[in-house]
């Protein structure tokens, strides 16, 4: 599909594209980074029409449009590329392919990689073939993040890689995994990091699903042990991974921001989950035909209020970072808006439901209560997990030039 220069011509052909090609099933369902396929060398698709429309975007470039085309994209200017995104959001399609590939590593690469690097892994993301994980934090190391321990010492044309990581998400399906390491261990911290890219399946490496409170969960620990990785493989300078890291951070942050402003749920069971639906169902409507009770319609009107500011700014804000603005503190702000808006939306999910919200397990609750139960719980994470509520008020504050203690 060629793309006419007209941006709002554009935006006509995709339409009718969409219209031809994305399959009905897909339509008005969460899309969020989380969500969709996420590739890789044990890819399973969440249902056939999945696979048919990921083929027919990747066919396009369309699962990493705004990359360049030797990579695998289709050199979308920044003005189609928001016509994209918003064609697929308002009609409620997922986007072709998700995960940390195209929102973390595949842009750093883009960035701070040299021609080989790129060359030999941001086709492979754009198509699919292989999965990303994030060693970043270890069991010493995690709002402190430089203070990780997990070393790396070169040997000829190669490191040898010992230590741990914790709370990996999805490492046990993952093909290749980007990773801090301490090179130097004197002097500043942050001076002694050197950023790695290594595949899962090289020998030494051990994965280890962790579970939570919640039943389900993507994370696991990462044992490192004597694991060599070519010195090929390092992003940037030795020793300069801090620098490396801390770009990465804020498309992470960014990245969990914007998934939550969406809406989303990460358990099936609660894809299409409405918390004004939820209410009517519960409590039904009064003579005029409005929610029965008036505490809990208050509650909800603010939630959707926030849901849409949240998703206004994440387009505002993308929107300014396209045009060229400075992002300053806006990931860490993006960060704090959409987890503790996420866990205010699950609290008020199991408040409506009542008992039913505590649903674990049995034939007396149904498939979304004991989803519902699962999700508020896996929801506390969201302001620790991709840096704490705390470390990202303070690099805001930082940011803005505010005394320390303010």
């Amino acid at each position: 599909m060629k793309l006419a220069d007209d941006p709002e011509v554009f935006r006509d052909e995709l339409a009718d594209w969409l219209e031809a090609n994305a399959p009905r099933s897909l339509w008005n369902t969460v899309s969020t980074p989380f969500q969709g396929h996420w590739g890789g060398r044990n890819c399973a698709f969440p249902s056939p029409d999945h696979k048919l429309w990921f083929e027919r975007c990747v066919a396009l470039g369309w699962t990493a449009p705004h990359w360049p085309s030797e990579y695998g994209g289709a050199d979308m200017p920044t003005s189609h590329y928001r016509v994209f995104r918003e064609a697929l959001s308002s009609r409620g399609l997922p986007m072709p392919l998700v995960g940390t590939g195209l929102t973390m590593i595949g842009p750093i690469l883009l960035a701070e990689g040299n021609d080989a690097q790129k060359a030999e892994h941001l086709p492979k993301i754009a198509s699919g073939e292989i999965r990303w994980c994030q060693g970043y934090s270890e069991p010493g190391a995690g709002s402190d993040l430089a203070n990780l321990q997990c070393k790396a010492v070169l040997d000829g044309d190669e490191y040898v890689v010992n230590g741990q990581k914790i709370w990996t998400s999805h490492a046990d399906k993952s093909d290749w995994i980007f990773c801090l390491v301490r090179t130097k261990f004197d002097g500043k911290k942050q001076g002694g990091i050197s950023f790695l890219l290594f595949d899962m399946n090289t020998p030494g490496i051990t994965v280890r699903p962790i579970q939570l409170i919640s039943g389900a969960s993507p994370f696991c620990e990462v044992f490192f042990e004597d694991v060599r990785v070519p010195a090929s493989n390092r992003v940037g300078a030795e020793n300069d991974g801090w620098r490396v890291a801390k770009a990465l951070l804020a498309h992470e942050r960014g990245m969990v921001g914007e998934s939550i402003a969406a809406g989303g749920a990460r358990l099936p069971e609660l894809q299409a989950y409405n918390v004004r639906e939820h209410a009517l169902e519960v409590f039904g409507k009064d003579a005029t035909g409005r929610l029965a009770d008036a505490s809990i319609r208050e509650r909800v009107v603010q939630s959707e209020m926030d849901q849409a500011l949240a998703r206004i700014t994440v387009r505002r804000v993308n929107e300014g970072l396209k045009a060229g603005q400075s992002s300053g503190p806006v990931s860490s702000t993006l960060k704090i808006l959409g987890t503790e808006l996420n866990q205010r939306r699950w609290e008020l999910g199991v408040e409506i439901a009542g008992p039913d919200g505590l649903g674990w397990s049995g034939d007396a609750f149904s498939d979304r209560d004991r989803a519902l139960a699962r999700q508020w719980l896996r929801s506390k994470g969201n302001t620790i997990e991709g840096g704490s509520s705390e470390v990202q008020r303070n690099i805001i504050a930082r940011m803005l030039g505010l005394p320390k203690g303010a």
